[in-house]
């Protein structure tokens, strides 16, 4: 099973001392920084050297003994294609003190995660999706503060990498659950879904339950022996697992397949997997898996990749589900005679590809060359620093010296195509034995030159002596529909540009811009060394995909797979109509293909329109005459009745989601950058969808809500991100060694709260559709959450930014439940504030420790309070703060300033809004001393009106003020 290799998906808890090493690091004057994830090319975690346990000493055996994992569940549901699954990990921490762990998990790279949650004892934390930058600060912040980055080999091609990194309290467990999402797609006949068993170490109870159901009767399963991931999919000659439980339904639409290895089973599967390992010369070998401080074996607990493949029934003229005013479009044609094609075979022999790279690209070429059909026509182009086209009828003469020249200049011969033949495919062979690698790597020219030969095809019927005789029989023929090929270009390089065009972006649109007939351009990045960002461009802007060819020693096999892949069209030119009256618009998936291959399918999501009774598509494209090499008309109708009904069991909605997502992030990924930054950019369209359905994509990631278990009890609750009203307080039950001190930020990245002894809370709501509590779910790009001021009546908006994404609403109060500005569609600044009676405090609550030893007058001097006399008696100056205890028994501290330059909000003094008659003045939030009508407040009158001065980095003690009062002089 492969699966094109994607960045890490990281899942880290991040310490108070790394934010407070973070503060010491930058300086009074930097905004505080979340930690991020590094921007790298490799996949990196976040993990502590060695995976020790977080344990002051060993008293005894028993405080010696490693974190085990119990029980690990997959369970996995799949209905129509689309493969829900969830693994579940139970750990045990056997020692008196809390030990550190991490769980690897490998993903396929076409699966979104949509889910994560951690139990720690009787607690359970989940994990939200928010935008990925924001998760690259918190990364590269706890790297730099001396977190170790671990790095990463995957296990399996293709695939993503997720890891956890967790603390369990002594004698206690830990389950973590991750959810994940995929549509299957159809390759070779069958549908693939694997699972990665790489739990670390052998487990005493593992289990696993596979569960399909589908619309149409499953006409093949099998589950073939467990794979390392590292092969091509397997076959229907592959010997099957037999350990595996297949249970079939009744009516042949359902099936149930099951696999619970034991331990003895588990080990012998681990030997096979570590001996299959050391065969191939892929360099992913460790760190996969379930990993405490002792329980490290290479080979233990990896036991490979369990695969299911199956097919179904499908009617001839596809098969269109509706659900919930969702639909999805199935249609895999078969029973077709191919279309004959033309392939211009475009490969790479620089320097770099001397040695096991050009042996592998040989051999390869030589069982492609077998696979060509009789009507096929194709085209060899070899290119280094010069391109040649070349003539087959070379291959007849002993073999040329290897000697090399390059002229950049040197015109390029354009020779015809060459028809299939059994002569024309041993001449092809000699050719390509004969290929050699020296130079340097011109794809500018070589993609051009490969154009050539497709478009130039008319000029070869006037050509009197062509050079390969039989090649006149590719274009024999003049009506547009007899001896038609279908054109594609497979182009292979393990490289970058380095002759003549070096900007891969403009060889993008110079080969896009020529390719007028939208040519398929598939392209093959052999081994790490070639630009897959560019080449996965040019192949999305030209109808084709990009695929990694490992290099390893199975290389050759790869390349053969690929090619059987793209090698029997069906269909061309395909077309899915739908009336326009019965869809909603622009909620249609991908509808047109240039082709169509056997063993494939294809499928098409949409939204229904309201109040439609029935829905009416029609498919129209070209097939093949009997003998391969004529065109006639190809079409389908349908249709399909529209109900009511919701049936659980068809996830329409989120296949809906997943597809649209998965097409968006395409159409990004080709188009110029210029036009990245518009407002309906399928960026921004793709993020606003991810963030709805909660999927992890490239723009966004997960982020948890965590707190280490400390001695204080249910300081701070972690409920849903979708409620504003997240974190409420209790009762302090203070640790008798210290005063703990739970301090909090709220910025446009996202609200953070922490304590002394390192629990931290990390909720990030950048463009989430979530308002205050009262006004509900803003605009499809509305901002995130404001400082939730939690009591009664009291929020703060903090600004907008573009998008809305930092805007947000407090909740219970007027800014939060009136004010649609802040947050709303175009963002812009979060600038109301509501305040009608105290309440408990946002930022921070902690102990309070009376000052004794400064006198009142070296306070007011110290604050620069002279005049403020009232507040002189709530000061603490161990905190630099003011303080006071609130109704509930909790303690509110705001923020003084030693310094004479004033603190002033880093953006601008925000207006209050206060519950007074419209004519009252205008009153914006500024630093406590530049109030002058502050002077004569009592503490009660101060309750009612302080707010927070954020300078960008610190939040001082605000008065909400009348303009006409700000910096006035006495």
């Amino acid at each position: 099973m492969r699966w094109r290799l994607t960045p890490v998906l990281c899942l880290t808890v991040v310490s108070l001392s790394t934010l407070v090493a973070s503060y010491r690091r930058f300086g009074s004057h930097r905004p505080l920084a979340f930690p991020h994830f590094p921007h790298v090319d490799d996949t990196r975690v976040v993990s502590s050297s060695g995976f020790t346990a977080t344990i002051d000493k060993v008293l005894d055996d028993d405080d010696a003994a490693a974190i085990e994992m119990t029980h690990m569940r997959v369970r996995s549901e799949i209905s129509m294609r689309y493969a829900r699954t969830a693994i579940i990990c139970n750990v045990y921490n056997p020692q008196r003190k809390p030990q550190e762990a991490s769980f690897n998990l490998l993903l396929p790279d076409t699966a979104f995660i949509s889910g994560f949650t951690m139990t720690l004892g009787k607690e359970t934390y989940e994990a939200y999706v928010k935008e990925k930058e924001v998760a690259k600060k918190i990364y590269s912040d706890a790297v730099s503060q001396g977190v170790a980055a671990a790095h990463i080999a995957t296990k399996a091609r293709d695939s993503n990498h997720f890891t956890i990194k967790f603390n369990v309290e002594g004698r206690s467990n830990a389950t973590y659950r991750l959810r994940y999402e995929e549509f299957l797609t159809r390759r070779n006949g069958v549908y693939n879904h694997a699972i990665n068993l790489h739990p670390g170490t052998c487990v005493p109870k593992m289990d696993v339950v596979i569960h399909i159901k589908e619309s149409q009767k499953i006409t093949a399963l099998r589950v073939p022996e467990l794979r390392t991931g590292n092969e091509i999919d397997a076959t229907e000659k592959d010997a099957q697992y037999a350990k595996a439980i297949i249970k079939r339904g009744r009516n042949e639409r359902e099936a149930t397949i099951s696999f619970s290895p034991d331990l003895e089973e588990q080990t012998r599967l681990s030997e096979i997997y570590a001996e299959k390992s050391k065969q191939s010369s892929d360099p992913e070998s460790s760190n996969i898996g379930f990993d405490s401080t002792e329980q490290v074996n290479d080979s233990e607990g990896l036991l490979g990749q369990f695969v299911v493949q199956y097919d179904v029934q499908r009617p001839k003229k596809g098969e269109i589900l509706v659900n919930d005013g969702y639909f999805v479009h199935f249609f895999a044609p078969s029973s077709m005679t191919p279309l004959s094609k033309h392939v211009v075979f475009v490969l790479d022999t620089s320097g770099s590809m001397l040695g096991s790279k050009i042996e592998q690209l040989q051999k390869a070429m030589n069982s492609i060359l077998s696979d060509l059909r009789p009507t096929d026509c194709f085209n060899i182009v070899e290119f280094n620093s010069n391109v040649k086209v070349h003539d087959l009828k070379d291959a007849e003469i002993s073999s040329p010296p290897n000697t090399y020249s390059f002229n950049l200049n040197s015109p390029v011969d354009i020779v015809p195509p060459a028809l299939a033949t059994p002569e024309n495919i041993d001449l092809a062979r000699i050719t390509v034995s004969r290929l050699s690698a020296n130079g340097g790597t011109n794809i500018y020219k070589a993609l051009h030159v490969a154009l050539n030969v497709i478009h130039n095809k008319e000029s070869y019927k006037n050509q009197e002596n062509p050079t390969n005789i039989t090649s006149v029989e590719c274009n024999k023929g003049t009506d547009k529909n007899k001896n038609v090929t279908e054109p594609l270009i497979i182009f292979l390089t393990d490289g970058e540009p380095t002759v003549e065009e070096f900007d891969t972006d403009r060889i993008v649109s110079s080969v896009s811009g020529k390719n007028s007939d939208r040519t398929p351009i598939y392209t093959l990045a052999f081994g790490d060394s070639a630009d897959r960002y560019f080449l996965r461009k040019l192949a999305l802007r030209n109808d084709g995909f990009m695929r990694h060819i490992y290099e390893a020693s199975d290389a050759a096999l790869q390349l053969h797979d690929f090619y059987r892949q793209v090698s029997s069209p069906l269909l061309s030119n395909v077309q899915f109509q739908y009336p326009r009256r019965q869809i909603k618009e622009e909620s249609l998936s991908r509808h047109q293909f240039r082709t169509i291959n056997d063993g494939s399918e294809v499928a098409v999501v949409g939204r229904v329109a309201d109040g439609v009774q029935e829905i009416t598509p029609q498919v129209l494209g070209l097939r093949a005459e009997s003998d391969g090499r004529g065109r006639k008309p190809y079409e389908v109708n349908s249709k399909v009745t529209v109900t009511q009904d919701k049936d659980e069991y068809l996830p329409l909605e989120r296949l809906w989601a997943y597809m649209t997502i998965k097409q968006l992030l395409d159409k990004s990924y080709a188009e110029d950058k210029s036009q990245s930054d518009s407002k309906d950019s399928p960026e921004k369209k793709a993020l606003a969808i991810a963030l709805k359905y909660s999927f992890v994509t490239p723009l966004t990631s997960l982020v948890v809500v965590r707190l280490n278990k400390t001695e204080v009890d249910d300081v701070v609750d972690a409920e849903t991100v979708d409620d504003p009203k997240f974190l409420p307080y209790r009762k302090v039950r203070h640790s008798k060694l210290q005063s703990l001190t739970y301090s909090g930020t709220s910025t446009g990245d996202g609200l953070t709260v922490s304590s002394i002894e390192g629990p931290v809370l990390f909720v990030q709501s950048n463009r989430r559709l979530t308002g205050g509590a009262a006004s509900g779910v803003g605009s499809s790009y509305g901002g995130g959450y404001g400082g939730t001021h939690s009591g009664h009546h009291f929020g703060i908006a903090h600004h907008g930014g573009k998008y809305g994404q930092y805007g947000g609403y407090g909740h219970n109060s007027g800014s939060g439940s009136t004010n649609q500005k802040a947050g709303a569609y175009y963002g812009g600044w979060g600038n109301e504030y509501a305040s009608s009676r105290p309440s408990t405090p946002f930022l921070t609550t902690t102990t309070r420790t009376t000052s004794t030893t400064t006198a009142s007058a070296d306070l007011r001097t110290v604050y620069h309070l002279e005049g403020y006399e009232w507040a002189l008696a709530y000061i603490n100056a161990s905190e630099d703060a003011l303080a006071w205890n609130d109704e509930r028994g909790l303690e509110v501290t705001l923020k003084l300033s030693k310094d004479s330059n004033l603190p002033l909000n880093f953006r601008a003094d925000y207006q209050c809004k206060r519950d007074e008659p419209t004519q009252s003045p205008e009153v914006r939030c500024v630093y406590l001393t530049r109030c002058f009508a502050a002077r004569n407040y009592t503490l009660i009158e101060y309750q009612y009106n302080y707010c927070y001065v954020n300078d960008g980095y610190l939040y001082y003690a605000g008065a909400c003020c009348p303009i006409n009062e700000i910096d006035k002089i006495p």
